[in-house]
């Protein structure tokens, strides 16, 4: 259910197409300033909702690994390797001092699925045990987080040495299925057979499709609201309504930007504003889904329906 996405920082968080090494282990864990490979870096500013001031003295850093120092101690449960977290963050050229981009710059926090094999193994491997309210440093040579051929886009060469600050501001444990009230669904619908661990079974009525959006919900959660811009897991199957085949489905979970065109217009609709533990059943005509043009085996005369669980967000 994915479409091109999305922001700068977002993109220089991903993998896309670059061919990557793979992720190293961290040669600092602590917190001294004044020892080990991130001596010479300096970093400044201690309210969450300013930039920090980064200063490298001597210049250029040189880095021959991944290494991270713990600027500031955060307070409370620490992530695990299967949470979900938001950050702030900022990056910078080793090799000039120069700021590249950041979340301050772009007004957003980021989150982040750590079980999200599209993000960089830098931050998948480096952010596990960070607790929220911690500021982080985390360094690597440029080619072993992008690869030989460096970031063009971000106008690092593959011997810069970059330089992520990182703010997290929250800590998510996902569920593993929907939580909460049971919402008996308008007569008419679709029915719904949950198969866990598999894709759920949806059964069309025989009646021709709406031609608006549904948003049905069968669970109420109890967890936060979803806001736009956020990164949200979810389980969810889809089938056609012509005929009730399933064209995809992700059990496990699934992780996206939502309410910002990263996915089909109709999840953005019907998924923003909903809490999670929520799980929907959402009929999408063309208008909302593909358009006209369809994709791949869908049609575009083709009304989709899917059954949603959302995992959480962040």
């Amino acid at each position: 259910m994915s479409r091109a996405r999305f922001a700068p920082f977002v993109a220089a968080l991903t993998l896309g197409a670059v061919a990557l090494v793979g992720c190293g282990e961290s040669s600092s864990g602590g917190s001294e300033a004044d020892s080990g490979p991130l001596a010479q870096v300096k970093v400044e500013g201690s309210d969450p909702a300013k930039e920090p001031t980064v200063t490298i003295a001597p210049k250029p850093l040189k880095l021959t690994g991944q290494t991270k120092r713990v600027v500031t101690e955060g307070e409370g449960e620490a992530a695990d390797k299967s949470d979900m977290v938001s950050i702030k963050a900022q990056i910078v050229n080793g090799t000039d001092g120069k700021v590249v981009t950041s979340t301050w710059k772009e007004g957003q926090t980021l989150g982040i699925d750590l079980t999200d094999q599209q993000m960089l193994p830098l931050f998948t491997s480096q952010l596990p045990g960070s607790k929220p309210g911690s500021r982080l440093l985390i360094g690597a040579p440029t080619s072993e987080v992008y690869g030989p051929q460096g970031n063009t886009n971000l106008g690092l060469k593959a011997e810069d040495p970059i330089l992520f600050v990182v703010d997290v501001v929250k800590v998510a444990t996902p569920l593993k299925e929907a939580e909460g009230a049971a919402v008996a669904p308008k007569p008419g619908l679709p029915t719904v057979k949950m198969n866990p661990g598999k894709a759920a079974t949806i059964t069309m009525p025989k009646t021709t499709a709406p031609t608006t959006l549904v948003n049905q919900p069968l669970v109420t959660g109890k967890g936060d609201k979803v806001a736009k811009g956020q990164t949200i897991k979810v389980a969810y199957t889809g089938a056609l309504w012509r005929d009730g085949k399933v064209f995809d489905s992700n059990a496990t979970g699934y992780p996206t930007a939502i309410g910002v065109g990263a996915v089909v217009p109709g999840w953005d609709k019907a998924i923003v504003g909903q809490t999670v533990g929520s799980r929907l059943l959402l009929v999408v005509p063309p208008a909302d889904g593909y358009g006209a043009q369809g994709q791949g085996e869908i049609k575009g005369t083709d009304t989709m329906v899917f059954v949603v669980d959302i995992l959480g967000a962040v």
